[in-house]
């Protein structure tokens, strides 16, 4: 039977162990609640970032988008004219070369990315081939942008090319098989009767902002013919990025540089050859050119990166202020004149942007699957 100093000696050692895990508990719950701290301090540090990169995404994708339009119209209304095609081949080299950079921060070292352009374009010339047709159109498509800002004020063109929402509802449905809700559709509806208002105040007056000779139904045929291509290209070239998820957005845009510049040098030799050995391959150029060609440069790359960290609504919402923009500045630099019937247009196209990029309603929803229902019977 144990003596009472023994008993004394085991209770002294029982409160120990007991002091000791309460010690060891309290500082873990301390550790746990400054991990957790810490977790909560990284997570909102994460999200003030991500939503500081989404508005400045967009606020940087408004100011390109009126910009482009502002100094392309500046720059096609000057004495000495800039061979639009030789400019659209040095926004492909300038676009090229911002991807390899992007592939680089992503890869972390030259070897690896040429690696990767070696394992997903040289490796790979089928699905490089793919990207042929996108390119080529989008190639074309730059060059009606160009010809179209000739004969067109930066507003009426911008407002004018908003039509490409148009035509890239219209291929997806056709090719990717997509559906519209019924408020897209009206949107739809409304935007071609917005374009209608300001196409018909463009046609019925005289441009005179410039010394060259300008037809309003070039300028609105050539606008039409870009929105029609830009719709394809997207729609075809969403189809590749959706069929490969391993290939970057990055590569992907360096396999449509990559082809594009070839194509362009041939069409360059092709129509403006004289042009160019009589006058150089950058006569006409200035300033505002080169400011131009970095702003379709990085007019595509921009818009991805809104998309990664933004919505359609927000980007809708930013092309809505630079067509705001832009008829703001075309009235004081180009002596715009604004005329009610623009003013309507204008606005019916913004509200089909902001219509078209709304989420769908409990109604449009029950209508979209009885449309699907119908289909499958």
């Amino acid at each position: 039977m144990p003596n009472m100093s023994q008993m004394s000696d085991k209770s002294n050692i029982s409160y120990e162990k007991l002091k000791s895990f309460a010690v060891e508990m309290n500082e873990k719950e301390v550790m746990s609640g400054v991990s957790a701290r810490g977790v909560s301090a990284l997570d909102e540090l994460r999200n003030g970032t991500k939503e500081t990169l989404k508005y400045a995404s967009l606020v940087t994708l408004t100011v390109q988008n009126a910009a482009l339009s502002l100094t392309m119209r500046a720059s096609r209304t000057q004495n000495h004219l800039f061979i639009s095609s030789t400019a659209v081949i040095i926004s492909e080299i300038i676009k090229l070369l911002t991807c390899l950079v992007m592939v680089f921060i992503d890869e972390g070292s030259v070897r690896k990315v040429v690696l990767s352009i070696r394992r997903h374009i040289i490796n790979e010339p089928k699905d490089t081939l793919k990207v042929a047709v996108p390119s080529i159109v989008y190639y074309i498509q730059n060059n009606l942008i160009f010809l179209g800002a000739t004969h067109l004020d930066a507003a009426t063109s911008q407002v004018t090319y908003q039509l490409k929402i148009l035509t890239t509802a219209l291929f997806s449905v056709f090719v990717l098989k997509k559906r519209l809700y019924n408020h897209q559709w009206l949107a739809l509806v409304i935007l071609f009767v917005g374009v209608a208002l300001v196409q018909l105040v463009e046609i019925s007056k005289k441009s005179n902002t410039s010394s060259l000779e300008q037809n309003p139904m070039i300028g609105f045929t050539a606008i039409l013919m870009a929105c029609v291509l830009s719709g394809f290209a997207g729609v075809y070239f969403e189809k590749i990025l959706k069929s490969s998820s391993d290939v970057s957005l990055w590569i992907r845009n360096i396999q449509l540089s990559a082809i594009a510049i070839p194509f362009g040098l041939i069409q360059v030799f092709v129509t403006d050859s004289q042009m160019v050995s009589e006058k150089g391959f950058f006569y006409g150029y200035s300033l505002l050119t080169w400011i131009v060609v970095l702003l379709q440069a990085q007019g595509g790359l921009l818009v991805a990166v809104v998309v990664k960290y933004a919505d359609n609504i927000l980007k809708g919402f930013a092309t809505s202020l630079s067509i705001i923009l832009s008829c703001i500045v075309s009235v004081y630099v180009f002596q715009f004149e604004v005329s009610l019937q623009f003013v309507i247009g204008a606005s019916l196209v913004i509200g089909s942007i902001f219509l078209y990029s709304k989420q769908p309603t409990s109604a449009d929803s029950s209508v979209f699957k009885l449309s699907k229902s119908l289909d499958k019977s």
